[in-house]
């Protein structure tokens, strides 16, 4: 069976993963400097993953608002 086109998205994944292959979990412990490169790449610790959001809307005060 085939996708409809209209359900296809042409970015393919948009949004922030929560779970990362073994080799991104590496690239992000090398960067935090909590990988030694004689460590078993199994059995590795967890890495936490921000996901990104929208800033908030700041509310304008009335003196803004009659300018």
């Amino acid at each position: 069976m085939t996708i409809d086109k209209s359900l296809k998205r042409p970015s393919g994944i948009v949004r922030t993963r929560n779970v990362l292959k073994r080799g991104e979990r590496i690239a992000v412990l090398k960067e935090q400097n909590r990988w030694l490169s004689d460590q078993s790449p199994l059995g590795l610790p967890k890495v936490r993953v921000q996901k990104a959001t929208a800033g908030k809307k700041t509310k304008k005060t009335k003196e803004e608002a009659g300018k």
